[in-house]
């Protein structure tokens, strides 16, 4: 389905993929070639899985499901889905609130929120992470330093109803930053890479923001040198495109970690209509050990939406105000 149909009836479907299916390439195939001979990437590549970031704990130990569990899943999912009139199923909350872990219950149904009705269709194949590395498919525990940063920003009310304004909300919620490269589904997943022999672009749907990669040799900045979405360097090794980012602003907070994150990423093109994106964070200020995450891109006609999240947009004068009600109430009720 189209997303140029957001504005007619849309109902989410969920497409089963058996792994061997999942990026399986015709036999014979191989990728089309640039001018200068390297993979061509080129496109738009859209992120519509449903298959959750951290293995759920109902699947234990297994790295994969059978084609037998993926179908029971599949339709476990698609009851779940077509008896929600309301719910936020963005990124891992529709297979994790389908299979009834606790900690994504909970959905908003005074305020609402991006209801099933208006998502785009996804897909789900027999992984059941998208963590390939640690072998559990989680996340790594958080180091001493890490867990002393998520203490103190939760004590400052970062991203917490108690905000004195909006500099202690979060990047995302100021409309200032969301995080590159976007590892989310769903909603706004969607890329399009452009290659020449000198440098990559790749722009980023999820808030309207541009990588150009240079493929040249040149280094890195200076750290001193630090930036939102950090300083990539990008080359070629065989078919698959690697790059290299660090020198992050410590404001970015790119999935929780550091300023000392080095995120590195390969690109390789597996099938006529998939991308397969490999991404590895290493940050040993934040994690116990480095963790990677494999996306399996798919190619798409669809185009580029704009995202029209601006700062100082209507949103956060509602999340202050709502923060200030809370205090009254909190006041009134004599701190209870």
């Amino acid at each position: 389905m189209s997303r140029q149909s957001l504005t007619a009836v849309m109902v989410m479907g969920l497409a089963a993929l058996p792994l061997a299916a999942a990026g399986q390439a015709p036999e014979g195939w191989t990728a089309p070639r640039t001018a200068d001979g390297h993979p061509d990437l080129q496109g738009i590549w859209a992120n519509n899985s449903a298959t959750p970031m951290e293995r759920p704990e109902q699947f234990g130990g297994k790295a994969t499901l059978t084609d037998e569990e993926l179908a029971d899943l599949t339709a476990r999912i698609q009851a779940f889905r077509d008896a929600e009139q309301a719910g936020d199923l963005l990124g891992d909350r529709l297979i994790q609130q389908a299979l009834g872990n606790a900690e994504f219950q909970d959905f908003d149904v005074v305020t609402g929120n991006y209801n099933a009705f208006w998502l785009v269709e996804r897909t789900l194949d027999n992984r059941t992470s998208l963590i390939i590395d640690p072998p559990n498919g989680r996340r790594p525990p958080l180091t001493g330093a890490a867990e002393a940063r998520r203490r103190a920003a939760q004590a400052g009310g970062l991203g917490a109803t108690g905000s004195a304004g909006p500099e202690d909300r979060t990047l995302g919620d100021r409309c200032l930053f969301w995080g590159v490269p976007n590892m989310g589904s769903g909603y706004n997943s969607y890329s399009q890479i452009f290659q020449t022999k000198d440098q990559v672009t790749i722009i980023q749907e999820m808030g309207h923001h541009t990588r150009t990669i240079p493929l040249d040799g040149r280094p890195h900045l200076d750290g001193k040198i630090q930036q939102w979405a950090g300083n990539s360097r990008g080359r070629w090794e065989g078919d698959t495109l690697v790059v290299e980012t660090r020198n992050y602003d410590p404001r970015s907070r790119y999935s929780g970690a550091s300023a000392g994150l080095i995120l590195v990423e390969r690109f390789e093109r597996i099938a006529p209509d998939v991308l397969r994106h490999e991404i590895t964070l290493n940050d040993p200020d934040t994690w116990t050990r480095p963790w990677t995450v494999e996306l399996l891109l798919d190619g798409t006609e669809d185009p580029i939406f704009e995202y029209a999240c601006h700062e100082g947009n209507y949103a956060m004068p509602g999340i202050l105000a709502g923060a200030r009600a809370e205090e009254r109430a909190t006041a009134a009720g004599g701190g209870q």
